[in-house]
């Protein structure tokens, strides 16, 4: 049976629960990391945020679903994030960019990857067997700038180093929703999908991106959202995920997929 039994039991439930709550404007929460992920035996895998927040960063339900699916696969995960400012910030509730804000892409990544992320350019493929970038338009806008500048755009430098060694290493690479655009863009010749090329009523209200792939010299590959396309020759793996308008559940599935095929091309 539970007794208060001390003063020390009358403190507020969360200084009690969290003994490392320190005050004075010194560290109020720890670096919490995801629970078992450092201890997988498997692949090493490299994931790659763009912020928190769909219109402005990472989608964060693909950061999620795709962080799980790699923990039930047995990877170990450590993620990483551009230490730059965002292009801009936007009102999620207003879907329009406020005014005179600015965040750092690394800083709204560690919301997500719950403190425990790294510098982008700190990265080094020889440390990993696969990278997975999970979409958003964080990458259309803070780790390229195809937003703005459509098939012209420009990749960030880092982004850009990652993908061509994990590619001349022969190690696969993961990508979903707007993603793909930046195989497509710096891996002359992938094979991508970022799902239908035609909108049907609403259900791929992106579609267009298909066409930029194609314009970029890459080949398009329509697929269902619960589907994966595999490039066994470039070892990249693509999901349309948010692309489309459908169930929740669907998308977590398209994700598990191509997590799954890209767990299988590391052979660990």
């Amino acid at each position: 049976m539970f007794s208060v039994r001390s003063a020390a039991a009358s403190r507020p439930v969360l200084t009690r629960c969290l003994p490392w709550l320190r005050h004075g404007g010194q560290q109020l929460l720890p670096l919490a990391a995801f629970h078992g992920s450092a201890r997988c035996p498997g692949p090493k895998v490299a994931v790659i945020f763009s912020g928190c927040g769909v219109f402005d960063g990472t989608e964060v339900h693909e950061a999620s679903a795709i962080l799980v699916h790699l923990s039930r696969g047995g990877a170990e995960f450590k993620m990483y994030a551009p230490d730059v400012p965002q292009m801009h910030v936007v009102d999620h509730i207003k879907g329009q960019p406020t005014e005179n804000e600015q965040r750092n892409v690394l800083v709204e990544s560690a919301r997500i990857a719950r403190g425990k992320i790294t510098d982008l350019s700190k990265l080094s493929s020889k440390d990993y067997d696969a990278v997975i970038f999970p979409g958003g338009f964080g990458v259309a806008k803070n780790l390229c700038t195809f937003a703005v500048d459509g098939k012209d755009f420009k990749v960030n430098k880092d982004v850009e180093r990652i993908l061509n060694q994990f590619h001349k290493e022969g190690k696969p690479i993961g990508l979903c929703c707007i993603s793909p655009i930046l195989a497509a863009k710096v891996l002359k010749g992938a094979e991508v999908t970022v799902g239908h090329e035609q909108e049907e009523d609403g259900k791929w209200p992106y579609c267009a991106t298909a066409e930029a792939i194609k314009a970029l010299g890459a080949k398009h590959c329509v697929k269902e959202v619960t589907e994966a396309h595999v490039d066994i020759k470039n070892k990249v793996v693509t999901t349309p995920a948010f692309m489309c308008e459908t169930a929740l559940h669907l998308i977590f599935d398209g994700l598990g997929i191509m997590v799954q095929n890209v767990l299988k091309l590391t052979k660990k």
